[in-house]
């Protein structure tokens, strides 16, 4: 006999809460980081933004392996987290001081062979990042498992306005690039803050030494695989940075981030949420099945108008926001537009793979994809910026049927995977056409990007209206018994 009750504890209610909060957290954040981005990125240049961008490079590798992997165990731990919690907390904390001290020493040679040896202060100054970065680890997996995104958003909020103000205060005084640096350890300091006064219990130390085997079995793979993604993310910056300079490294960075609005904007929200979700149903194989569809039909509704928007829209889009100046990003933006959506896709997959234990299955396919990547890119670099992107672009037709393969040996058939990205495949490639052909036929960067965010606007608008169940929590995830 077959009966259906709600998931437990209203999953699906309170995910779709969580998501909502999560959503509005991250549109105010880069709303009001890009606002401060422009200013400063037309302070202060393409040279003095290829600093910081060395700098953000170096972070951002040591943040990929900063603790070793072991927070996600508590957003996959089965029982109450507080039991493992003390001893991640110690791991982190442990991890990141090492690593904070490594990144000091080797930004020497780091700068030399970005070729920007001024960059050097720039790296030391943000390596304090990373102790910040473990020293939240723990309280931020803990309020991620129980959906506590509401409060997560006052935490966040916080640490990225006081960081913001202080870079601009600084930048207005002449400090350059270092004025980002700093700006970004004042905004991690004040987001510790913000973790210890709502998430106490997430500083609390202790060690376990029969759970370590279980945490570091959990987390090494994870981290070995962090690795691998930050090297399959940023080994193009790498590239652009040692083979173009640091000044076209600016250029390439701000057209990378421009592309990254979608995944900012629409990923980082779900991926907040999604783990937890997928972590409490794992083992119910149908409910799975119905989450991952509806949370991958909605991502691709909100975010693929977006990405064909960028794309289509890349030169007026740059002209008009940060002036003829960096104009050479265009050359970049219009194909990492295209990218950012199977980005967005390989960040759902990999989510829901490592809660579902398949941290050595992603290793092989992050080591396969890095493998692909360098040669492309470094065979694109004789092309220049669009080159860089171009082979970005290649390869990801090479790496995301190897994803779509893992689902489907992991509990998803080839239809929960395509069906729902269909239709806002399809729109969205109506939409690239139509943004093209607008940015060529008019003139004045305004108009051009008033007119395409016009058609983007209604065709988002008219994939995410068939979706509006889910954007209301109507949707309910059923248990089959």
């Amino acid at each position: 006999m077959t009966t259906t009750t709600p998931a437990p504890g209203g999953l699906t209610a309170r995910a779709t809460g969580a998501l909502r909060w999560s959503f509005l957290n991250t549109v105010v954040s880069k709303l009001g980081t890009m606002a401060v981005g422009i200013a400063l990125a037309r302070m202060l240049g393409p040279a003095e933004f290829g600093t910081f961008a060395v700098a953000t490079v170096a972070l951002t590798a040591v943040l990929s392996f900063n603790e070793l992997g072991v927070s996600l165990a508590i957003v996959r731990w089965s029982e109450e987290p507080g039991r493992i919690a003390p001893t991640v907390a110690s791991l982190s904390l442990a991890m990141s001081a090492l690593m904070t001290g490594a990144m000091v020493l080797l930004a020497p040679w780091f700068c030399a062979v970005m070729g920007s040896p001024g960059s050097t202060p720039v790296v030391r100054v943000m390596a304090l990042s990373v102790l910040l970065s473990g020293l939240v680890a723990t309280p931020a997996a803990l309020m991620q498992r129980e959906f506590r995104q509401r409060e997560r958003v006052v935490v966040d909020q916080l640490g990225i306005w006081l960081g913001a103000a202080c870079s601009l205060g600084l930048a207005l005084a002449g400090l350059g690039a270092m004025s980002l640096a700093v700006g970004r350890v004042v905004g991690a300091a004040a987001t510790a803050a913000g973790f210890a006064r709502l998430c106490p219990e997430g500083f609390r130390l202790g060690l376990r030494r029969d759970l370590l085997p279980g945490l570091l079995g959990f987390g090494l793979p994870l981290a070995g695989t962090s690795i691998l993604v930050f090297a399959v993310g940023y080994v193009d910056q790498v590239v652009a940075g040692s083979r173009l300079g640091a000044t076209t490294l600016g250029f390439y960075v701000l057209a990378f981030n421009l592309s990254s609005w979608p995944v900012f904007i629409f990923s980082l929200p779900l991926r907040t949420v999604g783990p937890a979700v997928f972590a409490r149903l794992r083992g119910d194989v149908p409910a799975t099945r119905t989450e991952f569809r509806r949370l991958l039909a909605l991502l691709a509704s909100a975010s693929l108008p977006v990405c064909a928007l960028i794309a289509g829209a890349a030169e007026p889009l740059v002209r008009l926001v940060y002036g003829s100046a960096w104009l050479p990003a265009a050359l970049a933006l219009q194909l990492l537009g295209l990218g950012a959506a199977a980005r967005i896709f390989g960040e759902l997959a990999y989510d829901y793979l490592v809660i579902n234990g398949r941290s050595r299955s992603l290793l092989v396919v992050q080591a396969v994809w890095l493998a692909v990547l360098v040669p492309a890119l470094l065979i694109g670099s004789h092309e220049g910026l669009r080159g860089v992107a171009g082979a970005q672009l290649a390869v990801m037709a090479v790496v995301l049927p190897i994803y779509v393969g893992l689902l489907r040996r992991h509990g998803l058939t080839l239809g929960d995977v395509v069906l729902p990205v269909a239709l806002p495949g399809a729109v969205a490639l109506l939409l690239l056409v139509a943004t093209s052909a607008l940015s060529a036929a008019i003139s004045s960067p305004l108009v051009a990007c008033l007119a395409c965010g016009g058609v983007a606007t209604i065709g988002a608008l008219a994939l995410l209206w068939r979706q509006r169940a889910s954007l209301t929590g109507l949707v309910d995830t059923r248990r089959t018994a």
